[in-house]
């Protein structure tokens, strides 16, 4: 299992909207996740910024799953907007995050 978070900063005053369309996400694109073995999706915010969290089987696999996917590509489009790009890159493209420490409640002595 693969765990993956990214980050985004929304535009100024676009918070509302974000959400209204995560309230209201297309069932065909919950199917891909399923299918593409996504679970335990996780998005937070905080002022602009916005924290995504996810665990995959296979993180290569979700990734031939979404690559080229209308679905994806019409999501993309759709959600574009409401970002704002980022100054090193100048896209809106997520920036994945590097794990830096997990714990995850087992006792290895047992």
């Amino acid at each position: 299992m693969a765990r993956m978070a990214w980050r985004l900063k929304l535009r100024s005053g676009m918070k509302e909207e974000y959400k209204r369309r995560h309230d209201n996400i297309w069932p065909e694109m919950l199917e891909l996740m399923r299918k593409s073995g996504i679970r335990n999706y996780s998005i937070w915010n905080e002022g602009q910024d916005l924290f995504g969290y996810f665990e995959v089987d296979d993180l290569e696999t979700a990734g031939q799953a979404g690559k080229g996917n209308p679905v994806i590509e019409r999501w993309n489009e759709y959600m574009k907007d409401i970002f704002e790009p980022f100054e090193d890159t100048g896209t809106v493209d997520p920036k994945s995050m590097e794990l830096m420490f997990l714990f995850e409640g087992e006792d290895k002595d047992d």
